[in-house]
């Protein structure tokens, strides 16, 4: 194992981890401020107002999302099993 490939190795990781959080990280951040900005017109200032919904949201962009992200963790586990014994040389 060189060190390019280890570079390389770890990079794939960190992108397919990255597009694996990604869609879900941003529908959490999209609410988040769509609450803060409703929070900031009314001045409420609770706590379960900005915690339920972002919780609602983050479970339904999982059942959403889900299918894709499992795909891709899959294909990347896949590739990596697949080529175990060619990187062990």
């Amino acid at each position: 194992m060189t060190e390019d490939f280890i570079i390389g190795f770890a990079r794939s990781a960190l992108e397919t981890m990255l597009m694996v959080s990604l869609p879900v990280l941003l529908v959490s951040l999209v609410v988040g401020i769509i609450i803060s900005l409703f929070q900031s017109v009314t001045q409420m200032q609770e706590m379960t107002i900005t915690f339920v919904p972002k919780i609602i949201a983050t479970f339904l962009s999982l059942i959403v999302f889900g299918a894709w992200m499992i795909e891709r963790m899959t294909g990347f586990m896949r590739e990596v099993l697949l080529n175990l014994p060619y990187w062990a040389r």
